[in-house]
C-alpha cells in the first residue's frame, strides 16, 4: 500500500514538470533535428557577430519567448521580405514614370490627363 501512494506523487512531479524539465537535461534528437531543418529548407551558416550584439538578441529572444537563432532568422527575413517588397515598388514606379497611362489610350487623351495632374 506505501508502494501504491509514492507512485501517483513520483509520477505527479514529472507530470508537472517539477523535475525533468530543466534546460540542461534537454537535448533535441539529432534524427528530429534533421527532419526538421530539411522540411523547413533551412540551411547551416557560420556568422561572426559583436558579442555585445548576440547578447543583445539573446535577451530580446527571451522577451519573446524564442531562442536566439530563430529571433534572428525572423529578423533577417523581415528585412529581406521589406528590401524586396520596396525594390518591386521602386521598379513599378519607374515604369509608371515611363509610361504612366495604358498604351490603348489615344495620345491626345494622355496629353490631357498629363495637363490635368
Amino acid at each position: 500500500m506505501n508502494a501504491k501512494t509514492k507512485t501517483p506523487q513520483v509520477e505527479d512531479v514529472w507530470e508537472d514538470r517539477t523535475v525533468g524539465a530543466e534546460e540542461e537535461h534537454v537535448e533535441v534528437a539529432p534524427d528530429i533535428s534533421a527532419e526538421l531543418d530539411a522540411a523547413l529548407d533551412l540551411h547551416p551558416i557560420s556568422i561572426r557577430l559583436q558579442r555585445n550584439l548576440v547578447e543583445n538578441l539573446k535577451a530580446l529572444a527571451q522577451l519573446h519567448g524564442l531562442g536566439y537563432q530563430p529571433l534572428i532568422r525572423q529578423i533577417l527575413t523581415r528585412w529581406v521580405d521589406g528590401e524586396v517588397k520596396q525594390m518591386i515598388a521602386h521598379r513599378a514606379n519607374e515604369r509608371a514614370d515611363k509610361d504612366p497611362l495604358p498604351t490603348a489610350m489615344p495620345r491626345a487623351n494622355k496629353e490631357k490627363l498629363k495637363k490635368a495632374a
